[in-house]
Formats: C-alpha cells, sequence, structure tokens
C-alpha cells in the first residue's frame, strides 16, 4: 500500500510520521486489496482546544473509503479515523461477500437448468 502523509501549515515530526504510518499500515490486517491512503494532518485555530484535525482517504478497488476527526491531539484523531475506516472496511467486505455469493447462487442455478 502506498501511503502519502501532507502537513498542513505545519511540519510534523518523525515521530507522528512514524505513528501514523504505523497504524495506516494495520488497516492492511483486514482488507489486503488496499492501493493507497492519503493523510491529511491540519492545525486549526490555536484558540480552540480541539484544533488538530486529521483526514484519512484509502483507495481500494471499486471505492474510496473517508474519515475526518477532530481531537486535543494527532494521535488521538488518528486513532479514532484509524477505527471507523476499520468499520467501514469490514462493510464493505460483507458487500462484496454478499454480492459475490448472489452471482455463485444464479451461476448455479444456471448449470441446474
Amino acid at each position: 500500500m502506498k501511503i502519502g502523509i501532507q502537513a498542513i501549515h505545519f511540519t510534523a515530526d518523525q515521530k507522528l510520521l512514524a505513528f501514523i504510518q504505523k497504524k495506516v499500515n494495520k488497516l492492511d490486517q483486514f482488507y489486503d486489496q488496499i492501493i493507497s491512503a492519503d493523510i491529511y494532518l491540519r492545525l486549526g485555530n490555536i484558540s480552540e482546544e480541539t484544533n488538530k484535525t486529521t483526514e484519512i482517504k484509502l483507495m481500494i478497488p471499486g471505492s474510496t473509503l473517508f474519515a475526518k476527526e477532530e481531537c486535543k491531539s494527532f494521535e488521538e484523531a488518528t486513532d479514532l479515523c484509524i477505527e471507523c475506516l476499520r468499520k467501514q472496511i469490514t462493510k464493505h467486505k460483507d458487500k462484496v461477500r454478499l454480492h459475490e455469493g448472489k452471482h455463485k447462487e444464479l451461476a448455479n442455478q444456471q448449470v441446474a437448468t
């Protein structure tokens, strides 16, 4: 999987980038056909407490999954995004399995007749 990380309006340190890379790579455990991931880190108003936003866009065959979270830290926002994407991946896999199952049923019915 190809991972691109962009920090908007600030420079992210290596520890943060490594943390995000590690978390996004764990999504491969749930779905091995992920093509790429684009991660955007934004720093909002300094006056607000939850001013750190993480956006993750996953490209998978036939679809694009997206999650956006705003928290006190980028690590927390990344964790929430990963959890959201994990749920979306599970839902997508269930849809694909259901679709494939229907095709197999139709193929079996056509062979039987």
